[in-house]
């Protein structure tokens, strides 16, 4: 009889105690979702054609680079954007386009808007 009274209770208490804690795992949710702005300004335009893209990401890549080497943001001063001699000749000035637009976006991103 002893027995019986000692492991009913504690099995009440398991079996509540295992309630509680799947409870609390349903009433967290999902994690929440990382903005969509966060990435937004790293995207392309969706008119540039496939030089201006690539040109567009290196760009960002290239201000990346200077931002983190704590150099004065130019475009000029990037070699991918001077010689692109990786791309095709019809291809470069399209190239050199969507990487000064990519430049200028990140830039205004990471330093903040201001005179550059």
């Amino acid at each position: 009889m002893t027995t019986t009274r000692i492991i009913a209770p504690s099995l009440l208490l398991a079996l509540l105690a295992g309630a509680t804690v799947a409870d609390a795992q349903y009433y967290q949710g999902p994690p929440p979702q990382q903005p969509m702005y966060a990435q937004s300004w790293m995207t392309p335009p969706p008119e540039f054609a496939a030089a201006q893209q690539r040109g567009f990401h290196d760009g960002i890549e290239g201000a990346k680079k200077d931002y983190e080497n704590h150099r004065p943001p130019n475009v000029n001063n990037r070699d991918e954007y001077r010689n692109p001699y990786f791309i095709a000749s019809p291809d470069r000035r399209d190239y050199r386009f969507g990487f000064a637009r990519g430049y200028q976006v990140a830039v205004r991103h990471m330093y903040g808007p201001g005179p550059y």
